[in-house]
């Protein structure tokens, strides 16, 4: 099992930039890929940022694409978002997500995930 903590989310002006991070603890011996998430208030989860075991793979949602960036230190079991160019509409929680898999993640926006953390939120306000 692997047990997933954000931390980095706050109150930002337009414009700005925060960066989330996402400690895993547990089970990290294995290789897992991560993602990040984010709701909205009234609205679904949806996926925002994966990236592969190795790090050398990464997808992106169309809506951050360009603007946010997924990073991992496997040696300190800690994966990134850096957010830049925030927009009001990026005011969510944001959540990290696990699994088992050591393959490539492009075009895998659509993978499942065993593990999640609580969230942190992020609000950017115009």
């Amino acid at each position: 099992q692997v047990q997933l903590v954000e931390s980095g989310g706050g109150l930002v002006q337009a414009g700005g930039s925060l960066r989330l991070s996402c400690a895993a603890s547990g089970r990290t011996s294995s290789g897992y890929a991560m993602a990040w998430f984010r709701q909205a208030t009234g609205k679904d989860r949806e996926f925002v940022a994966v990236i592969s075991w190795s790090g050398g793979s990464t997808d992106y949602a169309d809506s951050v694409k360009g603007r946010f960036t997924i990073s991992r230190d496997n040696a300190k079991n800690t994966v990134y978002l850096q957010m830049n160019s925030l927009k009001p509409e990026d005011t969510a929680d944001y959540y990290c997500a696990a699994r088992y898999y050591v393959g490539t993640v492009y075009g895998r926006k659509d993978m499942k995930y065993d593990y999640w953390g609580q969230g942190t939120q992020v609000t950017v306000s115009s």
